[in-house]
């Protein structure tokens, strides 16, 4: 795993992934902050544009979220349209604290692990 850059501009890396008809999008950086939200946004649009019904996004290696990074996510939700979901799986103590202080635990099905969000998703 390596950062990608290309001139000056900074390639988020994603990893998508399906299981039993559920897309899971990893998130294989330890930050979605101002720095990344472009990428990230264009990174799950591209990721995401044409797949399942319901999407898993894994946060298990995200350990810093900030206002920029969560307004991504929510415009990757919004991108995806109201017919599909997108879940959040494996969030860190403090990424989950922002969610939760921002009440946006109340927009995003939250799961402890991927696995529970596997097993709860149909």
């Amino acid at each position: 795993m390596c950062n990608i850059i290309q001139g000056f501009r900074y390639i988020m890396e994603l990893v998508s992934t399906t299981n039993a008809g559920r897309q899971i999008v990893t998130v294989n950086e330890a930050r979605i902050d101002a720095a990344v939200a472009l990428s990230f946004k264009e990174g799950m649009r591209s990721q995401t544009e044409a797949g399942a019904k319901i999407v898993v996004l894994n946060l298990q290696k995200v350990d810093f979220v900030d206002s920029s990074g969560l307004g991504a996510i929510v415009a990757a939700m919004k991108a995806m349209g109201k017919e599909r979901t997108l879940a959040l799986a494996g969030l860190t103590p403090t990424v989950a604290k922002v969610f939760k202080l921002t009440r946006m635990d109340s927009v995003f099905p939250m799961f402890q692990t991927l696995d529970e969000a596997l097993s709860n998703l149909t």
